[in-house]
Protein backbone atom coordinates (compact mmCIF):
# COMPACT_ATOMS: atom_id res chain seq x y z
CA UNK A 1 0.00 0.00 0.00
CA UNK A 2 1.25 2.96 -0.87
CA UNK A 3 2.24 6.28 2.16
CA UNK A 4 -0.56 8.34 -0.01
CA UNK A 5 -3.33 5.39 0.17
CA UNK A 6 -2.26 4.91 4.15
CA UNK A 7 -2.55 8.62 5.00
CA UNK A 8 -5.76 8.45 3.49
CA UNK A 9 -7.05 5.38 4.96
CA UNK A 10 -6.15 7.42 8.56
CA UNK A 11 -8.27 10.06 7.42
CA UNK A 12 -11.56 7.54 7.29
CA UNK A 13 -12.80 8.13 11.11
CA UNK A 14 -13.42 11.53 9.86
CA UNK A 15 -14.96 11.07 6.80
CA UNK A 16 -17.92 13.04 8.20
CA UNK A 17 -15.84 16.21 8.22
CA UNK A 18 -14.17 15.62 4.74
CA UNK A 19 -17.53 15.73 3.15
CA UNK A 20 -18.95 18.91 4.63
CA UNK A 21 -15.56 20.50 3.87
CA UNK A 22 -15.84 18.95 0.31
CA UNK A 23 -19.54 20.49 0.23
CA UNK A 24 -18.05 23.72 1.07
CA UNK A 25 -14.80 23.57 -0.92
CA UNK A 26 -17.07 22.80 -4.29
CA UNK A 27 -19.49 25.91 -3.42
CA UNK A 28 -16.73 27.71 -3.10
CA UNK A 29 -15.00 26.55 -6.69
CA UNK A 30 -18.25 27.13 -8.59
CA UNK A 31 -18.94 30.33 -6.92
CA UNK A 32 -15.26 31.16 -7.77
CA UNK A 33 -15.65 30.16 -11.29
CA UNK A 34 -18.96 32.08 -11.78
CA UNK A 35 -17.09 35.49 -11.53
CA UNK A 36 -16.58 35.35 -15.45
CA UNK A 37 -19.91 34.92 -15.93
CA UNK A 38 -21.10 37.74 -14.11
CA UNK A 39 -18.24 39.68 -15.54
CA UNK A 40 -19.70 39.30 -19.21
CA UNK A 41 -22.71 40.64 -18.42
CA UNK A 42 -21.55 43.12 -16.29
CA UNK A 43 -19.44 44.73 -19.71
CA UNK A 44 -22.06 43.39 -22.24
CA UNK A 45 -24.95 44.73 -20.41
CA UNK A 46 -23.87 47.77 -18.02
CA UNK A 47 -20.73 49.31 -20.27
CA UNK A 48 -21.34 48.18 -23.91
CA UNK A 49 -26.12 48.17 -23.96
CA UNK A 50 -25.87 50.90 -21.03
CA UNK A 51 -28.69 48.87 -19.48
CA UNK A 52 -29.85 50.12 -15.90
CA UNK A 53 -31.43 46.97 -14.79
CA UNK A 54 -28.26 45.46 -15.18
CA UNK A 55 -26.23 47.89 -12.84
CA UNK A 56 -28.92 47.39 -10.31
CA UNK A 57 -28.16 43.51 -9.73
CA UNK A 58 -24.50 42.78 -10.88
CA UNK A 59 -23.07 44.47 -7.93
CA UNK A 60 -24.95 42.73 -4.97
CA UNK A 61 -24.74 39.52 -7.54
CA UNK A 62 -20.83 39.99 -6.89
CA UNK A 63 -21.34 40.85 -3.28
CA UNK A 64 -23.28 38.21 -2.48
CA UNK A 65 -21.08 35.45 -4.33
CA UNK A 66 -17.21 37.04 -2.73
CA UNK A 67 -19.32 36.68 0.61
CA UNK A 68 -20.27 33.13 0.42
CA UNK A 69 -17.19 31.97 -1.50
CA UNK A 70 -15.46 33.01 1.66
CA UNK A 71 -17.75 31.92 4.15
CA UNK A 72 -17.23 27.95 2.16
CA UNK A 73 -13.08 28.60 2.25
CA UNK A 74 -13.41 29.68 6.21
CA UNK A 75 -15.70 26.37 7.15
CA UNK A 76 -13.52 24.39 5.11
CA UNK A 77 -10.32 25.49 6.01
CA UNK A 78 -11.35 24.74 9.86
CA UNK A 79 -12.52 21.42 9.09
CA UNK A 80 -10.07 20.31 6.77
CA UNK A 81 -6.60 21.85 9.31
CA UNK A 82 -8.61 19.48 11.93
CA UNK A 83 -8.66 16.36 9.85
CA UNK A 84 -4.89 17.37 8.98
CA UNK A 85 -4.06 18.04 12.65
CA UNK A 86 -5.52 14.60 14.30
CA UNK A 87 -4.09 12.29 11.35
CA UNK A 88 -0.74 13.58 12.03
CA UNK A 89 -1.54 13.68 16.26
CA UNK A 90 -2.83 9.71 15.67
CA UNK A 91 0.64 9.47 13.09
CA UNK A 92 2.82 10.76 16.12
CA UNK A 93 1.46 8.50 18.45
CA UNK A 94 1.73 5.21 16.84
CA UNK A 95 5.51 6.13 15.93
CA UNK A 96 6.49 7.10 19.45
CA UNK A 97 4.13 3.73 20.58
CA UNK A 98 5.75 1.93 17.83
CA UNK A 99 9.68 3.14 18.88
CA UNK A 100 8.92 2.49 22.88
CA UNK A 101 7.95 -1.21 21.59
CA UNK A 102 11.27 -1.49 20.12
CA UNK A 103 14.33 -3.71 21.82
CA UNK A 104 17.80 -2.14 22.91
CA UNK A 105 19.11 -3.24 19.58
CA UNK A 106 17.09 -0.87 17.53
CA UNK A 107 18.33 2.22 19.75
CA UNK A 108 21.83 0.91 19.07
CA UNK A 109 21.11 1.31 15.22
CA UNK A 110 19.27 3.77 15.05
CA UNK A 111 20.59 7.14 17.13
CA UNK A 112 18.84 9.46 19.57
CA UNK A 113 18.63 12.46 17.13
CA UNK A 114 17.20 10.42 13.86
CA UNK A 115 14.24 9.12 15.83
CA UNK A 116 13.77 13.20 17.37
CA UNK A 117 13.86 13.47 13.37
CA UNK A 118 11.05 10.93 12.54
CA UNK A 119 8.59 12.21 15.28
CA UNK A 120 9.26 16.53 14.71
CA UNK A 121 10.32 16.93 11.04
CA UNK A 122 9.11 14.07 8.99
CA UNK A 123 5.15 14.86 11.01
CA UNK A 124 5.88 18.27 9.82
CA UNK A 125 6.22 17.59 6.83
CA UNK A 126 3.03 14.86 6.42
CA UNK A 127 1.13 17.66 8.12
CA UNK A 128 2.04 20.20 5.23
CA UNK A 129 0.52 17.07 3.03
CA UNK A 130 -2.11 15.88 4.61
CA UNK A 131 -4.06 19.46 5.35
CA UNK A 132 -2.89 22.09 3.47
CA UNK A 133 -1.77 20.27 0.21
CA UNK A 134 -5.05 17.60 0.40
CA UNK A 135 -7.27 20.85 0.51
CA UNK A 136 -5.42 22.84 -1.91
CA UNK A 137 -5.74 19.94 -4.40
CA UNK A 138 -9.60 19.30 -3.61
CA UNK A 139 -10.51 22.94 -4.00
CA UNK A 140 -8.46 23.52 -6.69
CA UNK A 141 -9.40 20.81 -9.48
CA UNK A 142 -13.20 21.98 -8.58
CA UNK A 143 -11.92 25.33 -9.53
CA UNK A 144 -10.18 24.11 -12.37
CA UNK A 145 -13.01 21.75 -13.47
CA UNK A 146 -15.55 24.62 -13.08
CA UNK A 147 -13.30 27.39 -14.99
CA UNK A 148 -12.93 24.91 -18.09
CA UNK A 149 -16.61 24.51 -18.51
CA UNK A 150 -17.20 27.96 -18.09
CA UNK A 151 -14.17 28.86 -21.03
CA UNK A 152 -15.91 26.14 -23.40
CA UNK A 153 -19.16 27.51 -22.45
CA UNK A 154 -17.91 31.27 -23.64
CA UNK A 155 -16.21 29.85 -26.97
CA UNK A 156 -15.08 26.41 -27.54
CA UNK A 157 -12.78 27.13 -30.07
CA UNK A 158 -10.99 29.77 -27.81
CA UNK A 159 -11.05 26.91 -25.17
CA UNK A 160 -9.06 24.59 -27.61
CA UNK A 161 -6.52 26.98 -28.08
CA UNK A 162 -5.93 27.87 -24.70
CA UNK A 163 -6.10 24.00 -23.58
CA UNK A 164 -3.36 23.14 -26.01
CA UNK A 165 -0.40 24.33 -23.14
CA UNK A 166 -2.08 21.52 -20.54
CA UNK A 167 -0.39 18.55 -21.68
CA UNK A 168 2.62 20.47 -22.19
CA UNK A 169 3.03 21.23 -18.76
CA UNK A 170 2.77 17.51 -17.16
CA UNK A 171 6.27 16.29 -17.87
CA UNK A 172 8.07 19.52 -15.89
CA UNK A 173 5.33 18.65 -12.85
CA UNK A 174 6.08 15.00 -12.61
CA UNK A 175 10.19 15.50 -13.00
CA UNK A 176 9.65 18.63 -10.35
CA UNK A 177 7.78 15.89 -8.22
CA UNK A 178 10.72 12.90 -8.32
CA UNK A 179 13.31 15.39 -7.71
CA UNK A 180 11.87 16.58 -4.67
CA UNK A 181 11.02 13.31 -3.49
CA UNK A 182 14.27 12.79 -4.15
CA UNK A 183 16.25 15.62 -2.04
CA UNK A 184 13.64 16.11 0.46
CA UNK A 185 14.14 12.16 1.64
CA UNK A 186 18.40 13.37 1.90
CA UNK A 187 17.23 16.68 3.52
CA UNK A 188 15.15 14.61 6.30
CA UNK A 189 18.55 12.03 6.53
CA UNK A 190 20.47 14.76 7.25
CA UNK A 191 18.18 16.68 9.14
CA UNK A 192 18.28 13.76 11.71
CA UNK A 193 22.44 13.88 11.82
CA UNK A 194 21.91 17.12 12.77
CA UNK A 195 19.56 16.72 15.23
CA UNK A 196 21.72 13.25 16.67
CA UNK A 197 24.71 16.00 17.09
CA UNK A 198 23.19 18.66 18.64
CA UNK A 199 21.51 15.76 21.29
CA UNK A 200 24.79 14.52 21.53
CA UNK A 201 26.78 18.12 22.01
CA UNK A 202 24.43 19.33 24.31
CA UNK A 203 24.40 16.44 26.45
CA UNK A 204 28.03 16.11 26.91
CA UNK A 205 28.78 19.94 26.94
CA UNK A 206 31.09 19.07 30.16
CA UNK A 207 33.30 16.75 28.15
CA UNK A 208 33.46 18.82 24.87
CA UNK A 209 34.34 21.92 27.51
CA UNK A 210 37.28 19.96 29.21
CA UNK A 211 38.57 18.70 26.30
CA UNK A 212 38.42 22.22 24.20
CA UNK A 213 36.56 21.01 21.59
CA UNK A 214 33.96 23.54 21.11
CA UNK A 215 35.86 24.64 17.77
CA UNK A 216 36.09 21.01 16.66
CA UNK A 217 31.97 20.36 17.71
CA UNK A 218 31.26 23.25 15.78
CA UNK A 219 33.25 22.96 13.04
CA UNK A 220 31.40 19.52 12.84
CA UNK A 221 27.73 20.89 13.28
CA UNK A 222 28.89 23.32 10.29
CA UNK A 223 29.65 21.05 8.10
CA UNK A 224 26.25 19.20 8.76
CA UNK A 225 24.06 22.46 8.51
CA UNK A 226 25.60 23.63 5.69
CA UNK A 227 24.77 20.31 3.96
CA UNK A 228 21.05 20.95 5.34
CA UNK A 229 21.59 24.21 3.09
CA UNK A 230 22.30 23.11 -0.19
CA UNK A 231 19.93 20.41 -0.24
CA UNK A 232 17.03 22.84 0.73
CA UNK A 233 18.17 24.87 -1.88
CA UNK A 234 17.88 22.42 -4.21
CA UNK A 235 14.07 22.25 -3.45
CA UNK A 236 13.78 25.91 -3.63
CA UNK A 237 15.20 26.01 -7.15
CA UNK A 238 12.93 23.74 -8.41
CA UNK A 239 10.22 25.05 -6.68
CA UNK A 240 11.14 28.80 -8.10
CA UNK A 241 11.27 27.45 -11.22
CA UNK A 242 8.31 25.47 -12.09
CA UNK A 243 6.50 28.93 -11.13
CA UNK A 244 7.84 30.91 -14.18
CA UNK A 245 8.13 28.20 -16.21
CA UNK A 246 3.82 27.86 -15.89
CA UNK A 247 3.66 31.83 -16.40
CA UNK A 248 6.02 31.41 -19.45
CA UNK A 249 3.25 28.37 -20.80
CA UNK A 250 0.55 30.61 -19.42
CA UNK A 251 1.53 33.09 -21.38
CA UNK A 252 2.01 31.36 -24.90
CA UNK A 253 -1.48 30.31 -24.47
CA UNK A 254 -3.47 34.02 -23.01
CA UNK A 255 -1.00 35.59 -26.30
CA UNK A 256 -2.61 33.19 -28.43
CA UNK A 257 -6.22 33.53 -27.30
CA UNK A 258 -5.84 37.88 -27.61
CA UNK A 259 -4.79 36.97 -30.81
CA UNK A 260 -7.39 35.09 -32.37
CA UNK A 261 -9.72 36.34 -29.75
CA UNK A 262 -8.95 40.51 -30.55
CA UNK A 263 -9.60 39.33 -34.20
CA UNK A 264 -12.57 38.09 -33.82
CA UNK A 265 -14.19 40.95 -32.03
CA UNK A 266 -12.73 43.14 -34.95
CA UNK A 267 -14.64 40.80 -37.24
CA UNK A 268 -17.66 41.22 -34.98
CA UNK A 269 -18.02 37.23 -34.74
CA UNK A 270 -18.22 38.02 -30.83
CA UNK A 271 -18.51 40.94 -28.45
CA UNK A 272 -16.18 42.92 -25.97
CA UNK A 273 -17.93 40.90 -22.73
CA UNK A 274 -17.92 37.48 -24.17
CA UNK A 275 -13.88 38.10 -25.08
CA UNK A 276 -12.52 39.96 -21.61
CA UNK A 277 -14.88 37.42 -19.68
CA UNK A 278 -13.35 34.11 -21.64
CA UNK A 279 -9.29 35.90 -20.87
CA UNK A 280 -10.72 36.65 -17.40
CA UNK A 281 -11.95 32.99 -17.07
CA UNK A 282 -8.53 31.55 -18.71
CA UNK A 283 -6.26 34.27 -16.39
CA UNK A 284 -7.99 32.70 -13.25
CA UNK A 285 -7.60 28.95 -14.60
CA UNK A 286 -3.97 29.36 -14.77
CA UNK A 287 -4.12 30.07 -11.12
CA UNK A 288 -5.10 26.93 -9.83
CA UNK A 289 -2.69 25.18 -12.25
CA UNK A 290 0.17 27.20 -10.57
CA UNK A 291 -1.20 26.23 -7.27
CA UNK A 292 -1.89 22.42 -8.18
CA UNK A 293 2.00 22.49 -9.90
CA UNK A 294 3.64 23.56 -6.04
CA UNK A 295 1.24 21.90 -3.97
CA UNK A 296 2.63 18.10 -6.21
CA UNK A 297 5.89 19.60 -4.41
CA UNK A 298 4.18 19.78 -0.94
CA UNK A 299 2.80 16.24 -1.43
CA UNK A 300 6.02 14.75 -2.64
CA UNK A 301 7.59 16.34 0.36
CA UNK A 302 5.20 14.89 2.88
CA UNK A 303 5.41 11.27 1.30
CA UNK A 304 9.43 11.51 1.51
CA UNK A 305 8.22 11.89 5.43
CA UNK A 306 5.40 9.51 5.42
CA UNK A 307 7.98 6.72 3.93
CA UNK A 308 10.31 7.36 6.46
CA UNK A 309 7.79 7.40 9.31
CA UNK A 310 5.55 3.64 8.31
CA UNK A 311 9.56 2.37 7.94
CA UNK A 312 9.54 2.43 11.69
CA UNK A 313 5.33 1.84 12.12
CA UNK A 314 6.15 -1.11 10.03
CA UNK A 315 9.22 -2.47 11.73
CA UNK A 316 8.72 -5.97 13.75
CA UNK A 317 9.55 -5.85 17.34
CA UNK A 318 12.69 -7.83 17.62
CA UNK A 319 11.23 -8.58 21.59
CA UNK A 320 7.72 -9.69 21.86
CA UNK A 321 5.10 -11.86 23.11
CA UNK A 322 4.64 -15.16 21.41
CA UNK A 323 1.37 -16.32 20.49
CA UNK A 324 -0.62 -17.88 23.87
CA UNK A 325 2.29 -16.66 25.82
CA UNK A 326 1.02 -16.79 29.76
CA UNK A 327 2.23 -14.76 32.84
CA UNK A 328 4.82 -15.81 34.49
CA UNK A 329 4.08 -16.70 38.28
CA UNK A 330 6.66 -15.11 41.01
CA UNK A 331 10.16 -16.91 41.19
CA UNK A 332 10.10 -19.91 44.13
CA UNK A 333 13.16 -22.19 42.68
CA UNK A 334 15.86 -21.17 40.36
CA UNK A 335 17.26 -18.88 36.91
CA UNK A 336 18.76 -21.40 34.53
CA UNK A 337 20.82 -20.48 31.79
CA UNK A 338 21.03 -23.78 29.62
CA UNK A 339 23.70 -23.48 26.71
CA UNK A 340 23.38 -19.75 26.31
CA UNK A 341 25.15 -18.58 22.86
CA UNK A 342 24.54 -14.86 22.05
CA UNK A 343 26.14 -13.15 18.91
CA UNK A 344 25.67 -9.59 17.98
CA UNK A 345 25.97 -8.86 14.15
CA UNK A 346 27.30 -12.60 13.96
CA UNK A 347 29.84 -11.86 16.32
CA UNK A 348 29.79 -13.84 19.49
CA UNK A 349 29.73 -12.04 22.80
CA UNK A 350 28.66 -15.20 25.10
CA UNK A 351 29.25 -18.59 24.28
CA UNK A 352 28.28 -21.83 25.59
CA UNK A 353 26.99 -20.65 29.03
CA UNK A 354 25.49 -22.76 31.33
CA UNK A 355 24.48 -21.43 34.67
CA UNK A 356 21.95 -22.13 37.56
CA UNK A 357 21.11 -19.39 40.26
CA UNK A 358 18.85 -20.21 43.15
CA UNK A 359 16.12 -17.91 43.93
CA UNK A 360 17.32 -15.64 46.92
CA UNK A 361 20.95 -16.12 46.14
CA UNK A 362 23.59 -13.45 45.22
CA UNK A 363 25.65 -14.04 42.17
CA UNK A 364 28.64 -11.68 41.23
CA UNK A 365 29.67 -11.88 37.96
CA UNK A 366 33.20 -10.11 37.49
CA UNK A 367 35.51 -9.83 34.10
CA UNK A 368 37.66 -7.51 32.52
CA UNK A 369 35.65 -5.13 29.69
CA UNK A 370 33.65 -6.56 26.99
CA UNK A 371 33.89 -10.28 28.86
CA UNK A 372 29.98 -10.10 27.88
CA UNK A 373 28.63 -9.03 32.02
CA UNK A 374 26.38 -6.47 30.72
CA UNK A 375 25.37 -8.95 28.03
CA UNK A 376 24.22 -12.21 30.32
CA UNK A 377 22.16 -9.94 32.77
CA UNK A 378 20.32 -8.21 29.58
CA UNK A 379 19.02 -11.69 28.86
CA UNK A 380 17.12 -12.33 31.62
CA UNK A 381 14.69 -9.77 31.33
CA UNK A 382 14.87 -10.48 27.85
CA UNK A 383 16.61 -7.12 26.61
CA UNK A 384 17.78 -9.70 24.06
CA UNK A 385 17.00 -12.95 22.96
CA UNK A 386 19.58 -15.54 23.20
CA UNK A 387 21.42 -16.80 19.90
CA UNK A 388 21.28 -20.53 21.09
CA UNK A 389 20.14 -21.76 23.73
CA UNK A 390 17.46 -21.08 26.61
CA UNK A 391 16.50 -18.70 29.72
CA UNK A 392 14.38 -20.72 32.23
CA UNK A 393 12.78 -19.68 35.38
CA UNK A 394 11.23 -22.34 37.43
CA UNK A 395 11.61 -24.57 34.19
CA UNK A 396 9.82 -22.42 31.93
CA UNK A 397 11.21 -20.37 28.73
CA UNK A 398 10.97 -16.78 29.28
CA UNK A 399 9.90 -16.58 26.06
CA UNK A 400 6.73 -18.60 26.31
CA UNK A 401 5.84 -15.96 29.20
CA UNK A 402 4.54 -12.61 28.18
CA UNK A 403 7.33 -9.68 28.27
CA UNK A 404 5.23 -7.45 30.81
CA UNK A 405 5.14 -10.21 33.50
CA UNK A 406 8.60 -11.54 32.90
CA UNK A 407 10.11 -7.68 33.98
CA UNK A 408 7.13 -6.96 36.27
CA UNK A 409 9.37 -9.50 38.56
CA UNK A 410 12.83 -7.53 38.02
CA UNK A 411 14.56 -4.32 39.39
CA UNK A 412 17.38 -2.68 38.29
CA UNK A 413 19.69 -0.33 39.55
CA UNK A 414 22.37 0.99 36.93
CA UNK A 415 25.90 2.31 36.56
CA UNK A 416 24.59 5.41 34.62
CA UNK A 417 21.36 6.54 36.31
CA UNK A 418 18.71 7.57 34.25
CA UNK A 419 16.40 10.04 35.98
CA UNK A 420 13.53 12.07 34.79
CA UNK A 421 12.74 15.54 34.40
CA UNK A 422 10.00 15.43 37.27
CA UNK A 423 9.57 15.60 40.72
CA UNK A 424 11.32 13.27 43.11
CA UNK A 425 8.48 11.41 43.89
CA UNK A 426 7.65 10.76 40.57
CA UNK A 427 11.20 9.28 40.08
CA UNK A 428 10.63 7.28 43.27
CA UNK A 429 6.96 6.05 42.16
CA UNK A 430 7.85 5.71 38.52
CA UNK A 431 6.70 2.15 37.02
CA UNK A 432 3.36 2.80 39.89
CA UNK A 433 2.46 6.54 39.81
CA UNK A 434 -0.35 5.60 41.99
CA UNK A 435 1.31 4.29 45.18
CA UNK A 436 0.68 6.54 48.22
CA UNK A 437 3.59 8.72 49.21
CA UNK A 438 3.72 6.57 52.49
CA UNK A 439 5.02 4.41 50.71
CA UNK A 440 7.74 6.49 48.54
CA UNK A 441 9.08 7.61 51.42
CA UNK A 442 9.70 4.25 53.54
CA UNK A 443 11.01 3.44 50.15
CA UNK A 444 13.52 6.85 50.06
CA UNK A 445 14.48 5.88 53.97
CA UNK A 446 15.81 2.55 53.56
CA UNK A 447 17.33 3.80 50.20
CA UNK A 448 18.78 6.56 52.97
CA UNK A 449 17.57 9.34 50.73
CA UNK A 450 14.74 10.98 52.59
CA UNK A 451 17.00 13.29 54.78
CA UNK A 452 18.63 14.56 51.60
CA UNK A 453 14.95 14.95 50.05
CA UNK A 454 14.04 16.92 52.92
CA UNK A 455 16.96 19.93 52.40
CA UNK A 456 15.64 20.08 49.00
CA UNK A 457 13.39 23.65 48.47
CA UNK A 458 10.19 21.57 47.98
CA UNK A 459 11.14 18.03 49.37
CA UNK A 460 9.61 15.10 47.76
CA UNK A 461 7.66 17.54 44.77
CA UNK A 462 10.78 19.02 43.86
CA UNK A 463 11.70 18.89 40.88
CA UNK A 464 15.37 17.43 40.09
CA UNK A 465 15.60 18.66 36.31
CA UNK A 466 16.54 17.19 33.25
CA UNK A 467 18.46 13.42 34.28
CA UNK A 468 18.47 14.50 37.60
CA UNK A 469 21.17 17.38 36.77
CA UNK A 470 20.13 19.08 40.26
CA UNK A 471 21.54 15.99 42.50
CA UNK A 472 25.03 14.98 43.00
CA UNK A 473 25.67 11.24 41.90
CA UNK A 474 25.25 9.66 44.62
CA UNK A 475 22.04 11.39 45.52
CA UNK A 476 20.85 10.24 42.12
CA UNK A 477 21.86 6.93 42.59
CA UNK A 478 20.25 6.51 45.88
CA UNK A 479 17.03 7.71 44.09
CA UNK A 480 17.52 5.20 41.76
CA UNK A 481 17.63 2.43 44.30
CA UNK A 482 14.60 4.17 46.27
CA UNK A 483 12.33 3.33 42.91
CA UNK A 484 14.06 -0.40 42.96
CA UNK A 485 12.84 -1.02 46.43
CA UNK A 486 9.33 0.37 45.67
CA UNK A 487 8.65 -1.84 43.04
CA UNK A 488 9.59 -4.63 45.55
CA UNK A 489 10.40 -7.06 42.92
CA UNK A 490 11.76 -10.74 43.68
CA UNK A 491 14.71 -10.86 40.91
CA UNK A 492 17.58 -7.64 41.43
CA UNK A 493 19.87 -6.96 38.78
CA UNK A 494 22.59 -3.89 39.89
CA UNK A 495 24.76 -3.37 36.69
CA UNK A 496 28.07 -1.56 38.29
CA UNK A 497 25.61 -0.06 40.86
CA UNK A 498 28.75 2.06 42.79
CA UNK A 499 31.64 2.34 40.51
CA UNK A 500 30.71 5.95 39.31
CA UNK A 501 30.90 7.10 42.73
CA UNK A 502 33.59 8.12 45.34
CA UNK A 503 34.23 6.04 48.72
CA UNK A 504 32.21 8.95 50.56
CA UNK A 505 29.13 8.14 48.37
CA UNK A 506 29.71 4.57 48.31
CA UNK A 507 29.63 3.79 51.49
CA UNK A 508 26.16 5.43 51.85
CA UNK A 509 24.90 4.00 48.58
CA UNK A 510 26.04 0.34 49.51
CA UNK A 511 24.32 0.75 52.97
CA UNK A 512 20.90 1.42 50.67
CA UNK A 513 22.22 -1.58 48.27
CA UNK A 514 22.34 -4.40 51.33
CA UNK A 515 18.58 -3.02 52.35
CA UNK A 516 17.19 -3.61 48.62
CA UNK A 517 19.17 -7.29 48.16
CA UNK A 518 17.79 -8.54 51.64
CA UNK A 519 15.71 -11.76 50.42
CA UNK A 520 15.74 -11.27 46.68
CA UNK A 521 17.25 -13.20 43.67
CA UNK A 522 20.13 -11.05 42.83
CA UNK A 523 22.84 -10.54 40.11
CA UNK A 524 25.30 -8.07 40.39
CA UNK A 525 27.98 -7.01 38.11
CA UNK A 526 30.47 -6.30 40.39
CA UNK A 527 33.40 -3.82 40.90
CA UNK A 528 33.70 -2.91 44.81
CA UNK A 529 35.18 -5.32 46.89
CA UNK A 530 32.72 -5.42 49.51
CA UNK A 531 29.54 -6.49 46.82
CA UNK A 532 31.90 -9.38 45.62
CA UNK A 533 32.73 -10.66 49.62
CA UNK A 534 28.91 -10.36 50.51
CA UNK A 535 27.98 -12.34 47.25
CA UNK A 536 26.74 -15.89 47.57
CA UNK A 537 29.00 -17.11 44.06
CA UNK A 538 31.10 -15.68 41.94
CA UNK A 539 31.30 -16.06 38.36
CA UNK A 540 34.47 -14.85 36.35
CA UNK A 541 33.94 -14.32 32.50
CA UNK A 542 36.08 -14.26 30.11
CA UNK A 543 35.79 -14.33 26.60
CA UNK A 544 32.09 -14.68 26.88
CA UNK A 545 32.69 -17.59 28.80
CA UNK A 546 32.46 -19.00 32.54
CA UNK A 547 36.36 -19.65 33.47
CA UNK A 548 35.62 -19.90 37.30
CA UNK A 549 33.02 -20.31 39.96
CA UNK A 550 33.18 -19.97 43.18
CA UNK A 551 32.93 -18.06 46.93
CA UNK A 552 35.33 -15.22 47.18
CA UNK A 553 37.78 -16.97 49.07
CA UNK A 554 37.89 -20.06 47.35
CA UNK A 555 38.35 -18.16 43.98
CA UNK A 556 41.00 -16.72 45.85
CA UNK A 557 42.90 -19.58 46.41
CA UNK A 558 42.57 -20.70 43.47
CA UNK A 559 44.99 -18.38 41.78
CA UNK A 560 43.35 -17.95 38.46
CA UNK A 561 40.83 -15.36 36.57
CA UNK A 562 39.40 -14.09 39.47
CA UNK A 563 42.81 -13.62 41.23
CA UNK A 564 44.22 -11.60 38.58
CA UNK A 565 40.80 -9.50 38.50
CA UNK A 566 41.52 -8.91 42.50
CA UNK A 567 44.78 -7.97 41.94
CA UNK A 568 44.04 -5.30 39.21
CA UNK A 569 41.47 -4.15 41.63
CA UNK A 570 43.25 -4.18 44.77
CA UNK A 571 46.71 -4.31 46.12
CA UNK A 572 48.18 -4.77 49.73
CA UNK A 573 50.00 -1.49 50.86
CA UNK A 574 52.55 -3.05 53.19
CA UNK A 575 50.18 -2.25 56.03
CA UNK A 576 47.57 -5.39 56.03
CA UNK A 577 44.79 -2.93 54.63
CA UNK A 578 43.41 -3.20 51.15
CA UNK A 579 42.58 0.12 49.01
CA UNK A 580 41.41 0.48 45.91
CA UNK A 581 43.41 0.45 42.74
CA UNK A 582 40.87 0.82 40.03
CA UNK A 583 37.98 -0.70 38.67
CA UNK A 584 37.70 -4.09 37.13
CA UNK A 585 36.67 -2.81 34.19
Amino acid sequence: MTVFKRLVNMARPYIGRFLLAAVCMTAAGALHSSLPLVAKEAIDGIFMNKDISALKWIPFAIVGIFLLKNLCNYVQVILMNSIGLRIVTDLRRKLYERIQMQSLSFFTEHPTGLLMSRITNDVLSVQSASSEAITALVKDTITLIGLVGVVFYLDWKLALIAMIVFPITAYPIAKFGKKIRKYTTSTQTTMGTLSSLLQETIAGTRIVKAFCMEKYESDRFAKENERLFKLGMKIVSIGALSSPLMDFLGGLGIAAIVFYGGYNVIEGHSTPGSFFSFLAAVLMLYEPIKRLTNINNTINQGIAGGERIFSIIDRKPDIEDRHGAADLPPIEKEIVLENVTFKYEHTPVLKNINLKIKAGETLAIVGMSGGGKTTLVNLIPRFYDVSEGRVLIDGRDIRDVTVRSLRSQMAIVTQQTILFNDTVRNNIAYGDIERTDDAVIRAAKAANAHDFIMRLPQGYESNIGELGTKLSGGEKQRISIARALLKDAPILILDEATSSLDTEAEIEVQDALDNLMKGRTTLVIAHRLSTIRNADRIIALAGGEIVEEGTHDALLAKKGEYYRLYNLQFKDEGNGNDRLAKDVE
